[in-house]
């Protein structure tokens, strides 16, 4: 891999790389990388893989070459405490706790000897506090060159700071957003590079999805309103009517949350675009808007405060109209989603390959995506096109782990089909065997949050083993719990499927309860199956089961993360020996024995433990 990457970094060009679990592909890219000579940009899928590969792999390997390659980290400056921001919250002095109070002084406490003000530095404020929003700065309320605190924002010193890098490493996120800007005309956000790498690369599509749409949330027209009281009070103070203009905002914006109904959902604009209660909230809500974008036009002369809250009113009436307005286009789909007393509006575009394409073709140079899943079978069709990369080199390498000896894919028998009501309680019995053959030591990962919630409840006061369920607690203390007790279950969705890593004992066993195609109801996903329809395609082999696969993939890959790991995979679904398509994602799988017969599953933990006792002897 560490060949092929330093050939296209050397000839230009564009290499697609699977590199299973153990391979090493961090190693196998940062060595040509930082050989090259070259400017590069590594991008990853979170922050936290951004942190780890920053802190430890890129340290190890530059120590090794003994080479002085300038380095830095870029986030998004949600990320970075804006000093400005954290001034005006002190000097409004409104704080809706004691709790927020005391939060407030050690975010002030630490703001005076951090160097690089990124907020992940700060343990002792919950990551999900409301303070959060209003020390830090969005692209909305940035004052940008107009801030009288400039020259000591961390955030332009972070930029700086990657401007002058030799390897810049960064996120997905922050990378689409710097290519939507550039789309968009304006300024970009990322230095140029003649080479860029992207890693956990099987995520980019979506999130470019989300970056090349547009969206309005309950929060951001909120934060208008509280920004706008503060400003008004420093700037303005002579000007009742703005505050009370602002403060009209939040019963508006409530009164559109309860038109757009009470429970949680997730659904196509158009399902309530003519409803009464809705249409009356939206025309409050642009008289409201209205009525505050016209007093900060007058106001917004006094200071640049109050000149930045103009436009961002300007911004979100626009933004507003344009997602609920009358004129919808057939490439794009609109939508809404509701969760507890927050909504958000959006639009999301249904093909972003020429987006992707002409962005690449802007940048020339060498462009490397890599994952431990972007292939379908042998093939990587399905990703390529989706981001619209053509021309291309490609290498699919297997995981070097000895799966043939070490794991076992077992297939319990006499499931009914995943459709069933009762089908999460029967799994639960399938598995109740399993559990007790490897000792706790398991993760459940599930498909919905109901499948999960009903397992949970299934499972109380049933297993010898502490049990830990998603939503109890934050997963990075989840994980931490998980590793430090040893013989743990935990029950996981979605975010527990990738970027997750266990490795040795505490983790040998991995049941999945149903093959992960996405929700058919979810509005985008229902716009893309119509849209492919319309061009003639097959919706369900050409979209929906590639998803599906490579998303098992990244499940099935908790599993196996050392040398040393020996573990069970359950698969639960029935559909994967009944329906045709089964075969698709068991050739996707590394080479694992399978089998239909739990006797066989307690026989390999068996081994095991023999072996543990062998060499404790």
């Amino acid at each position: 891999m560490a060949e092929a990457v330093a050939a296209v970094m050397e000839e230009g060009g564009t290499l697609v790389v699977e590199a299973g679990t153990g391979t090493g592909k961090t190693y196998a890219y940062l060595v040509p990388a930082l050989l090259s000579g070259m400017r590069v940009i590594i991008s990853t899928g979170t922050r936290h893989l951004q942190d780890q590969l920053f802190q430890r792999d890129l340290p190890v390997v530059r120590q090794a070459l003994d080479l002085p390659v300038r380095v830095a980290l870029l986030k998004g400056r949600g990320n970075y405490l804006c000093r400005y921001r954290l001034h005006a919250v002190q000097e409004s002095g409104w704080l809706a706790s004691r709790e927020q109070v005391a939060e407030l002084k050690r975010i002030h406490s630490w703001a005076r000897r951090t160097r690089g003000g990124d907020i992940a530095e700060v343990s002792n404020v919950p990551e999900a506090s409301p303070l959060w929003p209003r020390v830090t700065s969005t692209v909305d309320n940035c004052l940008g060159q107009e801030c009288p605190q400039l020259s000591d924002c961390f955030l332009a010193k972070a930029r700086r700071e990657a401007l002058a890098a030799d390897v810049l490493v960064i996120n997905h996120h922050l990378f689409c957003a710097d290519m939507a800007m550039k789309e968009t005309g304006f300024a970009e956000l990322l230095p140029g590079a003649e080479a860029i790498i992207l890693d956990e690369a099987h995520q980019l599509p979506e999130i470019a999805s989300q970056f090349f749409g547009k969206s309005l949330s309950n929060r951001q027209l909120l934060e208008l309103a509280r920004d706008t009281v503060v400003e008004q009070a420093r700037e303005a103070a002579d000007f009742s009517d703005l505050r009370q203009c602002a403060q009209q905002l939040d019963p508006a914006t409530a009164a559109l949350r309860e038109a757009l109904g009470l429970a949680d959902r997730r659904a196509p604009w158009r399902e309530v675009a003519d409803q009464p209660m809705v249409r009356a909230a939206l025309d409050e809500m642009n008289a409201v808007l209205a009525r505050l974008r016209l007093a900060l036009k007058e106001a917004a002369q006094r200071g640049k405060g109050l000149e930045n809250c103009h436009r961002r009113a300007e911004d979100l009436a626009q933004r507003l109209t344009a997602l609920t307005g009358a004129e919808s286009r057939p490439d794009n789909v609109r939508w809404f989603e509701t969760r507890g007393r927050a909504f958000t509006l959006s639009l999301t575009p249904l093909d972003i390959a020429p987006a992707f394409r002409g962005r690449m073709a802007n940048q020339p140079g060498a462009w490397i995506f890599t994952s431990a899943t972007l292939a379908v079978g042998q093939g990587f069709d399905h990703f390529t096109a989706r981001l619209g990369v053509s021309d291309h080199a490609a290498l699919r390498l297997d995981s070097p782990f000895d799966f043939a000896r070490n794991t076992v894919l077992y297939q319990p028998p006499g499931l009914p089909d995943p459709g069933s009501p009762r089908y999460t309680a029967a799994l639960v019995e399938a598995i109740l065997p399993v559990l007790a053959a490897s000792r706790g030591r398991a993760f459940l990962l599930f498909t919905s949050y109901r499948a999960l919630h009903e397992a949970a409840a299934l499972l109380a006061g049933r297993l010898d083993y502490p049990l830990l369920v998603q939503g109890e607690r934050s997963k990075a203390t989840l994980l931490r719990e998980f590793r430090d007790l040893g013989n743990a279950v935990l029950l996981g969705t979605a975010s527990f499927w990738e970027g997750v890593d266990v490795r040795g004992e505490a983790l040998s066993c991995v049941i999945i309860d149903r093959l992960p195609f996405a929700a058919p109801g979810d509005p985008v996903m229902q716009a893309r199956i119509e849209s492919l329809r319309q061009q003639g395609q097959d919706p369900f082999m050409s979209y929906q089961l590639p998803q599906a696969v490579i998303a098992l993939k990244q499940g099935a890959g908790r599993l196996i993360r050392d040398v040393s790991d020996r573990g069970v995979l359950v698969l639960g679904d029935p559909r994967v020996s009944s329906k045709f398509y089964g075969r698709v994602f068991l050739d996707s799988l590394p080479p694992m024995p399978r089998t239909r017969d739990f006797d066989a599953v307690r026989a390999f933990f068996e081994r095991e433990s023999g072996a543990d006792h062998l060499s404790q002897a």
